[in-house]
């Protein structure tokens, strides 16, 4: 009912708080889908977790940036026919952008979708149990890797991949001209 990659990133959202991972999941999905109608939305789910990843590392900027865009983008329908709450997750989300926004200090905590559909709900805790997770437990702030993920991942295949898509490009290019 879902798509696996919105599922897989809802996992990671509650499960280990890898909101890096959730924005590369995200992020591939709606590449893929261009024509898919909740394709803002999609954006709108992917800025909230890189809202939260930059929140936790303390670039407080960059997740105001994030969270502001994501109001904008997500529409509440589509969030419904996702298993959101939209209504409690749109609250959220404002209560989130309010802290970011105000003069003084702005904490960072964990935040949670909340989801309305049960059967959504069983099948990401089957995930969590399966990868070792559990569902909604708070992130762990000595987790240097997830908190720095964009630094400490290995980037092989992002690197092969560009290097195929230039050569595609040159070759392509190269035909081209004649």
């Amino acid at each position: 009912m879902y798509p696996d990659a919105y599922v897989d990133y809802l996992v990671h959202f509650h499960g280990d708080r890898d909101w890096f991972e959730c924005h590369e999941l995200l992020e591939e999905y709606w590449k893929q889908n261009p024509a898919d109608p909740k394709s803002k939305t999609w954006v709108g789910l992917i800025q909230v977790a890189v809202s939260l990843y930059h929140h936790r590392r303390g670039n407080r900027a960059g997740a105001l940036k994030m969270i502001a865009a994501s109001l904008r983008n997500m529409n509440d329908d589509h969030l419904a026919e996702l298993g959101i709450d939209h209504a409690d997750f749109r609250r959220a989300v404002e209560r989130r952008l309010e802290e970011l926004s105000a003069n003084g200090p702005a904490p960072f905590s964990d935040l949670d979708i909340p989801l309305s559909d049960m059967e959504l709900i069983g099948q990401c805790n089957s995930k969590c149990v399966e990868r070792g997770m559990v569902w909604k437990r708070p992130s762990d702030p000595g987790n240097r890797f997830i908190m720095n993920k964009h630094t400490l991942r290995d980037r092989t295949d992002v690197i092969e991949a560009r290097s195929r898509e230039a050569e595609r490009k040159r070759e392509h290019n190269k035909k081209a001209r004649g």
